[in-house]
C-alpha cells in the first residue's frame, strides 16, 4: 500500500478516455488488456500446476479474454476457453482477437467443460465487462452460478461480469472473484455496495495511459495524500486552546451513549475541549470513562464551541427541532447526522435554512437518512450512491458524507471521493456516532471542510481496520472500542512522513 491516491472514472470517463486515445494507440489497447491480464495470471498461478479456464463473452471482455488466452498458449500452458456466442457477431476489435486465437492454433467450447481431476489453475471471467446495463439472464448466468462453485482463485477482467461498473449493483448475478485486474482506472461501482465482495483484490493496470491526464477526474480514491498536510506534530508551547471547543449535541432520553461516544470520540482525535450537550434533564452529570468530557444542558452547550456536532440521540420533539434551528443560525461549522438529519427530512422549514445558511457543513446520513433528505426509498439512494451524494450536496450546497461500504464524500461543486477503509465490524450501534465526534473534534481544530471530512472519514475506518489485526471484530466489535485505535493511528500518521495510503487492497 502507498499514499498515491488513484482517480476513479465512471463508464462515461473510462469511454471519454478510449475514444481519445484508440485511433493512435500502438499496441492497441485490446492488446494491452490482454497481456496485463496474462501478466497478472501468472502472479495468481505462480504455484498451481493445471490448465486455466478463460470464459469469453460476446463483446470486448471476451475479446480481451482472446488475447490473454493466446499470450498462454504461445508460452506453452495449457488453456481452455469456453465461447457461445457467434464469432462473426463480435465487436470488431473482439473479432480481430478471436481471429488471432484461432490462427495460432487455438479452439474453443460452446460450453463450460468438467473442471480436470486437480481443478483449474484458474478461472477467469472475460463474459461481461463495464458496458453491462441489463440482467445476466439465461446461459451466461448458469455459467456464473457453475464458476461461482468452483474452488480456487477466480479473475476478472476489468470487472466481474453481472456487476454494474457505475454503482456496484449486482444485475441479476455477478461473477464472485478473488481478484480483479481492472484497466486505465478504477471504476466506483468496483468500491462500493456489492463491489468490494464480488471484487476482491483488485490490481489497476493504467495500460501505459494517463487517465486524468486525457480527462481530469472529479472523483479520487481517499487516501492520506489528500490531508496530510493539514496535519502538523504538536509544538511544545501549546495548550488546550489552541485546538478547539468541539460541541456534540443529542442524548435524549434513552440516548445518552450516543452523544458520549461522539464526545469521547472528539476527545481522542484531539479537540482541546468537548463539551456534550444532553437533552435527558436525568442523564449523567460526568461521563465515568471520559471525565474530561465537560456536560451541559443542549441548550447551554450551543454556545460553548467553535464546531458543533448535532444529532447523534437527539430525538424529534419539539425541543430537538429547537435547538436544531439554533445550531442552523449560528456562526459555528456543523456537522449534522441521525436525527438531526431527519428533522431535515421532515420539516421543510429546517430544511431551507440549512440550504441557505453561510457557515461550512457536512451532513453524515447513512441510505435512509438519505432517502428521507431527498424524499425517495432507500432502494433508491442505494440503486446510485453517487448520484445521490452529488444531489445531496448540490441540495443542501454542503460536503455529504453517504455512509455504507464505500462510503461517498461528495462536494456541491460535483468533485467526490471514495473511502475504502473499514469492514464489517462497522456495522454495528453508535459507529456512526463516532464519526460524527471526529468530524466535529478535527473541524474544531481548525481543519477546513475538504481536509477535516477526508481524514475524519478516513481514520474512522482505519481505526476499526486496526482492530480487526487485533482479533477485534468483525462480529462483535463495539463503537466504544474505536476511539482508542482512533488516537493510535492519527498519532502515527503525524509521527510518520508517508503513512499508508488506504485501508483496502489495491495495486498499481
Amino acid at each position: 500500500m502507498h499514499n498515491c491516491c488513484q482517480p476513479i472514472y465512471p463508464v462515461a470517463g473510462i469511454r471519454t478516455i478510449e475514444h481519445a486515445v484508440m485511433p493512435t494507440a500502438q499496441p492497441p489497447l485490446m492488446e494491452r488488456a490482454g497481456r496485463a491480464s496474462a501478466e497478472e495470471a501468472v502472479r495468481l498461478m505462480i504455484d498451481r500446476p493445471g490448465p486455466l479456464l478463460i470464459a469469453c463473452g460476446p463483446g470486448n471482455n471476451g475479446g480481451d479474454g482472446f488475447v490473454m488466452a493466446r499470450h498462454f498458449m504461445q508460452a506453452g500452458r495449457e488453456v481452455v476457453v469456453a465461447f457461445a456466442s457467434n464469432p462473426d457477431q463480435l465487436p470488431v476489435d473482439a473479432h480481430k482477437a478471436y481471429t488471432a486465437w484461432t490462427d495460432a492454433g487455438g479452439q474453443t467450447l460452446s460450453d463450460l467443460p468438467a473442471p480436470p481431476p486437480g481443478g483449474w489453475a484458474l478461472v477467469v471471467d472475460a463474459l461481461f465487462g463495464i458496458g453491462l446495463r441489463r440482467p445476466i439472464e439465461g446461459r451466461y448466468a448458469d455459467w456464473i452460478r457453475s464458476l461461482n462453485a468452483l474452488p480456487g482463485p477466480r479473475m476478472s477482467i476489468d470487472v466481474p461480469s453481472g456487476l454494474c461498473a457505475d454503482t456496484g449493483r449486482v444485475l441479476g448475478i455477478a461473477f464472485e472473484a478473488t481478484h480483479t485486474v481492472t484497466f486505465i482506472a478504477l471504476k466506483p461501482g468496483q468500491l462500493t455496495l456489492d463491489g468490494p465482495d464480488h471484487c476482491g483484490e483488485i490490481v489497476l493496470k493504467r495500460l501505459d495511459l494517463d487517465a486524468n491526464g486525457q480527462l481530469p477526474a472529479q472523483g479520487w480514491e481517499v487516501c492520506t495524500k489528500l490531508f496530510m498536510h493539514a496535519l502538523h506534530p504538536r509544538k511544545l508551547n501549546t495548550h488546550k486552546g489552541n485546538f478547539g471547543d468541539a460541541v456534540i449535541v443529542g442524548g435524549a432520553p434513552g440516548m445518552c451513549g450516543a452523544a458520549l461516544l461522539a464526545g469521547r470520540a472528539a476527545l481522542r482525535v484531539g479537540a482541546g475541549r468537548v463539551f456534550v450537550g444532553l437533552l435527558d434533564d436525568r442523564g449523567p452529570a460526568v461521563d465515568q470513562v471520559q471525565p474530561e468530557l465537560m456536560i451541559r444542558r443542549a441548550e447551554h452547550a450551543l454556545a460553548d464551541g467553535n464546531a458543533i456536532a448535532i444529532g447523534p440521540g437527539l430525538g424529534r420533539d419539539a425541543a430537538a427541532s429547537a435547538l436544531l434551528e439554533r445550531a442552523l443560525h449560528s456562526s459555528a461549522t456543523l456537522v449534522l447526522d441521525a436525527d438531526a438529519l431527519n428533522l431535515l427530512g421532515s420539516d421543510p422549514r429546517l430544511a431551507q435554512q440549512a440550504r441557505e445558511r453561510e457557515a461550512p457543513m457536512v451532513l453524515t446520513p447513512h441510505p435512509g437518512e438519505a432517502a428521507r433528505l431527498l424524499g425517495i426509498s432507500t432502494d433508491e439512494i442505494q440503486a446510485d450512491r453517487l448520484k445521490s451524494a452529488l444531489a445531496l450536496a448540490r441540495h443542501f450546497d454542503s460536503h455529504v458524507v453517504l455512509k455504507g461500504c464505500g462510503s461517498f464524500i461528495a462536494r456541491p461543486d460535483g468533485q467526490w471521493r471514495i473511502n475504502r477503509t473499514g469492514n464489517p465490524g462497522m456495522a454495528s450501534a453508535g459507529m456512526g456516532d463516532v464519526l460524527t465526534g471526529l468530524l466535529g473534534g478535527l473541524l474544531a481544530q481548525g481543519l477546513n471542510m475538504d481536509d477535516a471530512v477526508a481524514a475524519g472519514v478516513h481514520l474512522h475506518g482505519a481505526a476499526a481496520d486496526l482492530l480487526l489485526t487485533r482479533g477485534i471484530g468483525p462480529i462483535g466489535m463495539g463503537a466504544a472500542e474505536l476511539p482508542d485505535a482512533v488516537r493510535q493511528i492519527l498519532n502515527q500518521w503525524v509521527a510518520t512522513p508517508h503513512p499508508p495510503g488506504r485501508g483496502g487492497p489495491a495495486h498499481p
